[in-house]
């Protein structure tokens, strides 16, 4: 499957990655170790030792290098092989490293809690900014992360974004009610960015949504939920909510969603939440609240949705299926297409994919 190179996806949260042991995490359809420095800094390295193909992820981290378990060869940060334990060509045991063991080196930057890798031309990383997700910057919001794998192509989770009518039938016990699809859409792009606003008058919100909310239960509230969406998967979710004809007691909730391929036929999700420091205790209690609410949904009722979706498909292409289209599919029809645009670009413009094999050798 072709993927879009030159550009930034999470890899891991922040928490994710540590100085005690390597994580292995496929991206892309390629196996990536990541860990930290002893000065804290996050490493991404193909898991795959330049010398007989042992998956480096299954070794241990000494001195801040990544000792590989097959035969002791250890690799510093950029990749280089830092240590070679045989022969004793240096009078003291071990020998120099050999000039070619080197694993490939990916750029990473690590922001709004997660950890950012770039597959493509390293060049292009270092003159590319981070997208904007000011409202996880915990300098001055208290801000909390999520997880999940799903057997699922990436694009189908967005398009369950881009298309939260679902709300209705997937979930309606926390996030649906009986007004959800017959709510106002519109949907815009502006150059690569998609959004989708949904608006619901006088709906009856379950309580999960009235407690976060703080809105009595049984009271008619007006709805609004703003999905933006850009390349190649990162999403912001704006969730307005006030009482029924008073637009001047909305509360607003932001979320990102971020999706990353790890194969053809599945992925990871990550989401968070961030809401202002000047909120105080209640702030850093409500931010974790409903990360943890809105898990058991996402787990329990998207995931399966997505992953029988996928297993219906097989390896079949989207498009080649024929899907039935409907107004509310438009958000999501925009972001395939433009996807498929940016990687058509990237193709004809000589972008090509670096094997973990091709720099080894």
């Amino acid at each position: 499957m072709p993927y879009l190179l030159n550009t930034w996806y999470v890899a891991a949260l922040s928490s994710e990655v540590t100085a005690n042991a390597p994580l292995a995490r496929t991206l892309l359809d390629d196996p990536v170790v990541f860990y930290r420095t002893a000065g804290g800094q996050a490493v991404a390295l193909a898991d795959r030792c330049p010398h007989r193909f042992a998956p480096l992820s299954r070794g241990r981290l000494v001195d801040g290098a990544l000792e590989c378990p097959y035969h002791g060869l250890r690799f510093g940060a950029d990749g280089r092989c830092v240590f070679n334990p045989h022969g004793n060509r240096n009078g003291n045991g071990t020998a120099s490293p050999p000039a070619r063991a080197q694993a490939r080196h990916y750029p990473v930057r690590e922001r709004y809690g997660a950890v950012w890798f770039w597959p493509g031309d390293p060049e292009r990383a270092a003159h590319t900014p981070l997208p904007g997700f000011d409202y996880l910057d915990p300098r001055e919001n208290f801000t909390t992360g999520r997880y999940l794998h799903t057997r699922a192509n990436y694009q189908l989770s967005a398009d369950n974004l881009l298309d939260l009518s679902h709300f209705q039938y997937l979930h309606p016990e926390t996030l649906g009610s009986e007004q959800m699809a017959s709510g106002v859409v519109r949907a815009t792009v502006a150059g690569d960015t998609v959004s989708v606003r949904r608006e619901m008058k006088g709906e009856y919100l379950r309580p999960m949504l009235t407690q976060s909310f703080n809105l009595l239960y049984g009271e008619r509230a007006d709805r609004e939920l703003d999905v933006h969406w850009m390349p190649p998967g990162l999403l912001t979710i704006v969730v307005r909510i006030s009482e029924s004809g008073l637009p001047e007691t909305a509360r607003e909730a932001k979320s990102a969603h971020w999706l990353t391929p790890e194969t053809a036929m599945s992925s990871h999700y990550f989401f968070a939440f961030g809401l202002p420091r000047a909120m105080g205790e209640h702030g850093a209690e409500l931010v974790s609240r409903t990360a943890q609410s809105l898990l058991a949904p996402f787990r329990d009722e998207d995931i399966p949705m997505l992953e029988a979706q996928q297993r219906m498909m097989g390896e079949r292409d989207f498009w080649s299926l024929r899907p039935v289209m409907l107004p509310i599919d438009a958000g999501a029809v925009h972001a395939r297409r433009i996807m498929e645009r940016l990687i058509a670009h990237e193709a004809q413009s000589g972008t090509e994919r670096v094997s973990t094999a091709e720099h080894a050798s």
